[in-house]
């Protein structure tokens, strides 16, 4: 029978032999004393003994049941089911912008101490590898991003100094011309970043009314829009400038098909005959003498007039004529008006006044001839490619 009330020198050596046994448990001693457990840890505790730490006996534990191993293997599993919640929540806030992968590589970074590369890369799915890469090359992005940027403000001044109309060849030229060794390629790629673009073809509207009873000219040119040397081949066109007031202007160009320079052009809130007189005028001013040069135009009654044909002949200028109804037969001139309005109206309708809508015309056609580049010419403005034709001729002539 076990004794109720312990006499205080059975106390004393109780606790005296559980401080000498540093191995064994409280549990092992009262076992050995064969009183309660309890018992001997609160007189433990009322004589504030203690013990030099030491190496405790191990306890055979016996293995868990099958409902124990289940238990602990939903409780490991709700444990990660709650951390992977709590990362993709936090990682949520990298990707407000778009879930690119540059964002998933930053969360990583930002929090692999706490949670681990593996088990981040796992829940974002990302290879390891892919994100050590993204983070040994850190300096290098660092040093194209800041090259980017230096390079998108040289982009941003070319395309306002275009007035937002060049794209990414003409940006390219400009930027080679200037002295950068530069692929279109990244061109592109930078001013897709921040949002820059040229000015795109809009639906082009007709202008020509036949007269099916005036004399029409044979077609010398037969759609070959090109020639050897400048002032030799013309083609002309009509096109009109559409205002607020829903009234127009009408614009008339000569378009030279060596070099494409617009050698004479002339405007009007009408589009009688003397229009196209007047920009053939001016051709000639331009060039000082038209004489055997080819004329090309579609069969509109202003060029297909009397009083057209005679300034013609003055002038020694053959006239040619595109099939009727056919813009593929003058398409360069009619590119050109396409252009002309792609890049003044830039996706406006129309002009507010006709001063803003003369002032545009004369601001652009002028800048055509001397800035504008044009792909046919290797990227140069009419005017440098015909000085550097000059200037080869000069140089062939020379050396013959």
């Amino acid at each position: 029978m076990v004794m109720k009330n312990y006499p205080p020198q059975f106390k004393a050596d109780a606790v005296a032999l559980y401080q000498s046994r540093p191995e064994a448990t409280i549990r092992q001693v009262a076992a050995d004393l064969g009183i309660n457990p309890e018992t001997l840890r609160n007189w433990v505790r009322a004589a504030g003994a203690s013990r030099p730490r030491g190496r405790r006996a191990e306890v055979p534990t016996e293995p868990p049941t099958p409902l124990e191993e289940e238990n602990a293997a939903l409780r490991k599993k709700v444990r990660e089911l709650e951390e992977e919640r709590e990362i993709l929540r936090k990682a949520a806030k990298y990707f407000a912008g778009g879930d690119a992968l540059v964002n998933r590589f930053q969360f990583v970074a930002d929090h692999h101490r706490r949670y681990g590369v593996k088990r981040l890369c796992t829940i974002l799915g990302i290879a390891r590898s892919s994100f050590y890469y993204w983070r040994r090359t850190a300096a290098d992005r660092a040093a194209r991003q800041a090259a980017d940027a230096r390079l998108a403000a040289r982009i941003r001044a070319v395309h306002r100094e275009s007035d937002g109309t060049y794209g990414v060849p003409r940006i390219t030229a400009e930027l080679r011309e200037a002295g950068e060794r530069i692929n279109h390629k990244r061109i592109a790629r930078v001013m897709r970043s921040i949002g820059l673009a040229g000015v795109r073809l809009r639906r082009r509207h007709r202008t020509t009314v036949a007269d099916p009873a005036a004399a029409k000219a044979p077609d010398l040119i037969g759609r070959d829009f090109t020639a050897s040397e400048p002032n030799t081949k013309y083609v002309g066109d009509i096109t009109y400038l559409p205002l607020d007031s829903g009234k127009f202007l009408y614009l008339a160009t000569v378009i030279d098909l060596a070099s494409r320079r617009l050698a004479g052009w002339a405007i009007a809130d009408h589009m009688r005959t003397g229009l196209v007189i007047e920009a053939l005028a001016a051709a000639e001013r331009t060039r000082g003498s038209l004489a055997g040069a080819v004329m090309h135009t579609d069969h509109g009654a202003q060029y297909t007039s009397r009083a057209f044909a005679d300034a013609c002949r003055q002038a020694s200028v053959r006239q040619s004529m595109s099939a009727i109804g056919s813009s593929a037969d003058n398409a360069l001139a009619e590119s050109f008006n396409a252009t002309f309005k792609r890049e003044t109206l830039q996706g406006r309708k129309t002009w507010s006044s006709e001063r803003e809508a003369r002032l545009d015309a004369f601001r652009w056609l002028s800048r055509y001839n001397t800035r504008r580049r044009h792909s046919r010419l290797g990227q140069r403005s009419p005017i440098a490619y015909e000085t550097a034709l000059d200037t080869t001729s000069t140089t062939l002539a020379q050396a013959a």
